[in-house]
């Protein structure tokens, strides 16, 4: 697995880019297909695209797992696991995107999403395909690290990053496909239609973390259960136990 796992996070990472582009190329087409100036607005539009959490999320992934690609052959050749660093990357992009097949397949999977037509195959892939392959990267991939506890605490900012930059984004902006005064990337962050208004959103949010912070504590349980099996290697200085005669 050592030697064929690194390919498979490369092409991992190739088809998380193809189907944002192929998804970013059908939005910008679909923009400028509009007959309203708000529909048109290019910048608007990409700017609204790069701001859901799932493309942010595979957008994040598909890098990181380039990079792991790249550690592997370089190097991580000789390395007994990867570095912190990276082992600290996968471990949020890996939450990430496991919370987002989660997501998607509980709340939004029969939600027509406001991006506009969705290629159905990029769809898949980028709800379904990469969670998956970053769970079988928690689970399998080989050279993994062990992580502290505190790293839950890494895992949980970029969300809270996000949601912060969203409401306070969302009545910025004219929504392209409807020329609401706003623009939220997800039906159940608009207090205009979820049951309870902001209190309704913040419920949500409050289910998302929860659901954010348990599974990135479940990543980093797996990896110190993980490291925790690999015996120790043998020093090197120690002396070869000869035969009994």
């Amino acid at each position: 697995m050592t030697t064929w796992w690194p390919w498979a996070r490369l092409a991992a990472s190739a088809l998380g880019f193809a189907a944002i582009i192929a998804q970013l190329s059908r939005t910008l087409q679909n923009a400028m297909d509009s007959d309203t100036a708000w529909g048109g607005h290019l910048p608007t539009v990409a700017a609204n695209f790069l701001s859901f959490f799932t493309i942010e999320s595979n957008l994040l992934a598909a890098i990181i797992l380039a990079t792991a690609a790249i550690w592997a052959w370089t190097k991580g050749r000789d390395a007994a696991s990867e570095p912190q660093w990276l082992a600290v990357l996968l471990a949020c992009v890996s939450t990430y995107m496991i919370v987002t097949g989660i997501v998607y397949n509980l709340l939004l999977r029969n939600v027509e999403l406001p991006q506009g037509v969705t290629v159905a195959w990029a769809n898949e892939v980028l709800h379904v395909v990469i969670p998956l392959f970053l769970l079988a990267d928690v689970l399998l991939a080989p050279k993994r690290r062990m992580l502290t506890w505190r790293t839950v605490l890494t895992i949980a900012v970029f969300p809270i990053v996000w949601a912060v930059y969203t409401l306070v984004r969302a009545n910025l902006i004219i929504a392209p496909a409807t020329g609401d005064p706003y623009w939220y990337p997800y039906p159940f962050l608009n207090p205009h239609i979820t049951a309870g208004g902001y209190a309704g959103v913040a419920g949500y949010i409050v289910g998302i973390a929860i659901a954010i912070i348990a599974v990135g504590a479940g990543v980093v349980w797996v990896s110190r259960r993980r490291a925790a099996s690999v015996p120790a290697p043998a020093p090197a200085d120690a002396e070869p136990v000869a035969d009994a005669a």
